[in-house]
């Protein structure tokens, strides 16, 4: 009996985040994705069609969740409600209508001056930042104990704030100056309102009191009496309140997970209906599994499982299991690259890329060996949410490269089925980098003139770049168009 049924069509979609940048002169004008050996990247390109995207639109630099939010259909300018929500709700914190929150940082004060020392006490936080959200988390406010006020660590050193109570209002100021070496700021209104007003005040008196609670806390005289900057203060910014949209199911009719250790991410994701998937060893940061995150998308997107994967709840100590039936759109999320710019560490970045293309590659691998049983037919896509130069050290305005193309074309331009059984499926760390260590600016180049891949009838782009990616068929686009763009390729697929 011939089986008349479609396969079913499913998007695996890598996001890089500060995948873009700009040629290094050292590195011979070159950007860190020209010079990164990237065969699994560079197979996408040539398997599919390829573009340069404006996350949001020409010439803004833009922030990932202002971004995150134009690529999955979302405008910003319409739905943005303050980024705080997000990291609290991501961090797994509950949000009701009425409430505010902050994206916040542990940092370091000068009492004496009032001036921040530094935005952050300590990157490497995971330890003790659970610590103090604890002793934080349930304060009460002296002059407003009607309001309830919920911590919870975040990543790195960063936590979730959340404010509960009568008449707040998200349009406030927050207290972070920004850069280090500055004056702690006031939150004021932004507007005229007794709301704003009064808001200000009560973030005002909450501001003081968690500095009085820390610097108490036993855990700052450790770091004091070993020399390390004490995380007397935490930076109250991005005031925000839970956005209320239409999910993505409805909007696109794919049904979505994310794998997004980076909470502000994931709190953007559950503001969507999006549901987290769970990923042990992924921390969104340079101590991340890629081959975790790789995996986790891949069943999620191949069910019906076995066992389904855990899905995120934020205010809840249990999680629920995830869609029966599996997922039609997987979206992996990837952070390190992102640092890698902000820490202007542009050999980190070269190597972090090649690493992604790894799990790239084992990310293929699991989803082929799930299209084989003839239920699915899979596609991968992969693009980031901004530029993230090393030179700069922070975002900025550059588009970004995207392609999208059918796994079954992938393994071809790959070389076929026997090179994408030889992908490894051990888990492998983000490599470390030596002081002084370099990277070969020669080496790909002359793999390039050896090793030509396949082009397909997208257009005649071969290599994954910034560079390569403005020849491309789809031509410059903003990124509100991309979900537009991925649905009519499934269907012209189909």
């Amino acid at each position: 009996m011939v089986n008349l049924e479609q396969p079913k069509r499913r998007v695996a979609f890598v996001l890089i985040d500060g995948i873009g940048d700009v040629s290094l002169p050292r590195f011979g004008y070159k950007t860190p994705l020209q010079l990164a050996k990237i065969p699994n990247l560079d197979a996408i390109a040539s398997a599919g069609v390829n573009g340069l995207m404006d996350p949001v639109e020409v010439g803004l630099g833009c922030g990932s969740d202002t971004a995150h939010l134009s690529l999955l259909g979302y405008d910003p300018r319409v739905y943005y409600r303050g980024r705080g929500a997000f990291e609290s709700m991501g961090a797994g914190l509950a949000m009701s209508p009425g409430d505010i929150a902050f994206k916040s940082n542990f940092a370091t004060l000068d009492e004496a001056t009032g001036i921040v020392v530094s935005r952050r006490a300590d990157r490497h936080f995971e330890e003790e930042g659970p610590i103090l959200c604890a002793a934080l988390d349930g304060m009460k406010l002296p002059s407003f104990p009607e309001y309830e006020v919920r911590v919870r660590y975040a990543t790195e050193h960063r936590c979730g704030v959340v404010i509960k109570g009568p008449k707040l209002s998200g349009n406030i100021s927050g207290t972070d100056p920004l850069k280090d070496n500055r004056l702690l700021l006031q939150a004021n209104p932004l507007d005229d309102t007794d709301e704003a007003k009064h808001t200000a005040a009560v973030v005002n008196e909450l501001s003081k009191e968690i500095s009085r609670i820390l610097l108490a806390h036993p855990l700052n005289a450790k770091r004091a009496a070993e020399g390390k900057n004490v995380a007397n203060l935490v930076l109250l910014r991005g005031c925000g309140i839970r956005i209320e949209v239409a999910p993505f199911e409805k909007i696109h009719g794919l049904w979505p997970c994310m794998v997004a250790p980076t909470k502000i991410i994931a709190g953007l994701g559950l503001s969507l209906g999006i549901d987290i998937l769970e990923a042990p060893g992924a921390t969104g940061d340079y101590r991340t599994l890629l081959t975790s995150k790789a995996t986790a998308i891949a069943r999620a997107l191949s069910a019906p499982l076995q066992s389904c994967p855990n899905v995120f709840v934020p205010g809840e100590d249990e999680h629920k299991p995830g869609r029966l039936d599996g997922y039609d759109f997987g979206f992996l999320h990837i952070k390190a690259i992102d640092d890698a710019g902000h820490d202007k560490a542009s050999v980190f970045k070269v190597k972090g890329l090649e690493a992604v293309d790894c799990a790239i590659g084992q990310l293929a691998r699991l989803l082929w060996e799930a299209e084989s049983t003839g239920k699915f037919s899979y596609y991968l896509c992969v693009t980031g949410d901004h530029s993230t130069p090393v030179e700069y050290g922070d975002h900025s305005f550059e588009p970004v490269p995207f392609a999208l193309c059918s796994l079954k074309d992938f393994v071809s331009a790959l070389g076929g089925e026997s090179v994408l059984s030889g992908i490894s499926l051990d888990p492998f760390p983000l490599p470390s980098i030596q002081a002084g260590e370099d990277v070969d600016t020669g080496t790909r180049i002359e793999e390039d003139k050896n090793n030509k891949l396949q082009f397909f009838s997208g257009d005649l782009v071969d290599k994954f770049s910034e560079i390569a990616a403005a020849r491309g068929c789809l031509g410059r686009f903003p990124g509100s168009e991309m979900m537009g763009i991925i649905k009519a390729y499934l269907k012209l697929e189909a």
